[in-house]
């Protein structure tokens, strides 16, 4: 597999894959962190424009799709029951980690690719997702407190030890 920035043009394929993730969520007990209306179209379309939304591709097409960049994320600005394990520093931001449901090991992939662009990483999910906890852990994240998405419900903040 090759990581390659996404393109409008696959903003259809992307967004199938989005929903094979929503219906993996509720088939594994986690039915309202995305529910059927998140990521929208226009996030993920807002996501391409600005460069952070990437691809996992191979012979057979897209395998996965997430988020990546550098920068400070809004909603880890405050972060309750822990704390950053490094709060001085920056940090990768990995976010809408989506598989298509083919392949094992995509969000692994996808992580490790973005671990050697940014060591230092932050990421988040819902409490309920035990399955990308599982991801992340494996993967040298640890949980670090609580934050808060847009919306205000609440999601266990991850972050690398880098």
């Amino acid at each position: 597999m090759k990581i390659k920035k996404a393109a409008e043009s696959q903003l259809n394929e992307i967004m199938k894959i989005y929903k094979t993730a929503q219906d993996f969520m509720a088939e594994h007990g986690n039915p309202g962190q995305w529910g059927t209306e998140y990521p929208s179209r226009e996030l993920i379309r807002e996501d391409i424009r600005r460069g952070n939304c990437y691809t996992a591709v191979d012979e057979d097409g897209i395998q996965g799709v997430f988020v990546y960049f550098v920068g400070e994320e809004p909603n880890y600005k405050t972060i309750e029951e822990g704390r950053w394990l490094l709060e001085d520093r920056p940090y990768g931001v990995l976010h809408r980690v989506a598989s298509a449901g083919k392949k094992k090991g995509v969000a692994s992939f996808c992580i490790q690719w973005c671990l050697e662009k940014s060591p230092n990483m932050r990421g988040d999910t819902h409490e309920k997702n035990k399955v990308m906890q599982h991801v992340l852990e494996k993967n040298g994240f640890v949980p670090c407190g609580i934050i808060y998405v847009e919306d205000g419900s609440p999601r266990i903040a991850y972050q690398t030890k880098a």
